[in-house]
């Protein structure tokens, strides 16, 4: 009998595009992917039911609020009530979206965000399954991402700040979850601990290549590899495009996602300083136009179609943009903003695949200048990341989850 298996999606495309791999990945299933209305196309286009989230992650970001929660203090207290001040204008939309969006669903497949399918789940009576795009499960041997620090506490410190986060982030979301639980999904307030999670199957969406898999975790907890979602067949690139990859040696590309610096203007020009000091040629993802000869503005490219094309990388680190990176095979810089981006800034340095990070906010001509010298100049780190590059193609993350949720139900 045909599943209705429904994917909460409310991040950004990163988060957005995995989803849309996994759903294309579950054959026989029906599948719905929750997303923003923006993201309707991309989806639908890859034969997916879609339903809409009011709230919009990119617009989020630009709000005051959203840039109050990226720019604000690096602490975890700091960042999750930057993210309760981010959402609260928008929350209670959003939990009768995906309320409205899981009816009739089978399967609920949910980010860990307010722990979303837990809910769904006891309220429709059906299973769900955590979708992780970052190590959020309890270990030893490290600390959460948003805790490096505790690193230093030993074992026991490194375990203990997972269960840190999780209940300071259920503590920010928990009024408003609750009431919707009591109010529209006719179950109890989850209460200070929030659901129990103890038997809930966990998909990784990341590779053992890149974060190897702890011996502490449960057997319920699945690194599957990499989520990738390739360019539909009928795309192709735009001829300005394709004709200045053409022209001359690969560009370094730069490009910061759906972070959008205060200080933009003052970024880009720092960037443009530092590629034509060097004599590099650059792709810059921005809405700005520019009329130097080696710079060519882009907007919305694949990564897939475009990293393998590219000198090097520069982006700010989230998930979906750095294993878009490392799967080309291309060394890469992190500038991370916030969240879970310095930790993947980390492990790129930590592979070898690319210098240490950059943070945003410290980005000028000079910093990214010695930096690119790095990129530019360490043989080592090409090599490391074709070596990565070389075991993520071995695995196919899309299958493996596949295999997992057969199982579920």
């Amino acid at each position: 009998m045909t599943r209705l298996v429904v994917i909460v999606a409310p991040g950004s495309r990163g988060d957005v595009q995995p989803c849309i791999a996994l759903g294309r990945g579950l054959d026989g299933d029906r599948v719905r992917v929750l997303a923003a209305e923006r993201f309707r196309e991309l989806v639908t286009g890859y034969g997916l039911e879609f339903a809409p989230l009011s709230a919009d992650p990119g617009e989020i970001l630009g709000s005051d609020g959203g840039r109050e929660w990226t720019e604000g203090g690096r602490t975890p207290a700091t960042f999750l009530r930057g993210l309760r001040g981010a959402l609260a204008p928008v929350l209670e939309r959003l939990l009768a979206d995906v309320q409205r969006g899981a009816a009739g669903a089978d399967l609920v497949l949910a980010p860990t965000l307010g722990f979303l399918g837990a809910h769904l789940g006891a309220s429709l009576g059906v299973p769900d399954v955590e979708l992780h795009y970052q190590p959020s499960v309890p270990t030893r041997m490290f600390a959460h991402p948003l805790l490096p620090w505790a690193a230093r506490l030993g074992p026991c410190g490194r375990r203990l700040s997972f269960r840190a986060v999780d209940t300071v982030a259920w503590q920010v979301l928990r009024p408003e979850v609750d009431r919707w639980r009591d109010r529209s999904l006719d179950l109890p307030p989850a209460g200070w601990c929030g659901p129990r999670r103890k038997e809930t199957p966990v998909l990784c969406g990341f590779s053992d290549a890149v974060v190897p898999r702890p011996k502490d975790w449960p057997v319920r907890v699945h690194v599957t590899g990499y989520w990738f979602l390739d360019p539909p067949v009928a795309w192709r690139p735009d001829p300005r495009l394709r004709d200045f990859l053409a022209s001359g040696p690969p560009p370094v590309y730069v490009g910061f996602g759906s972070m959008r610096p205060s200080e933009a203007e003052r970024t880009f020009a720092a960037v443009r300083t530092a590629l034509r000091g060097l004599g590099l040629r650059g792709l810059l993802a921005t809405d700005a136009e520019s009329d130097d000869e080696d710079l060519l503005t882009i907007q919305d490219v694949p990564h897939a179609w475009l990293f393998p094309r590219t000198a090097a990388v520069v982006h700010h680190g989230g998930a979906g943009t750095t294993a878009a990176a490392l799967r080309a095979g291309v060394p890469s810089l992190v500038c991370p903003v916030f969240s879970d981006q310095p930790y993947w800034g980390d492990r790129v340095s930590r592979l070898g695949a690319g210098p240490r990070p950059l943070p945003l906010r410290e980005l000028t001509a000079d910093a990214l200048t010695a930096r690119l010298l790095e990129l530019s100049g360490n043989l080592l780190f090409r090599r490391e990341a074709q070596y990565v590059a070389a075991r993520l193609r071995e695995e196919d993350g899309v299958a493996r989850a596949r295999e997992v949720l057969l199982t579920v139900s």
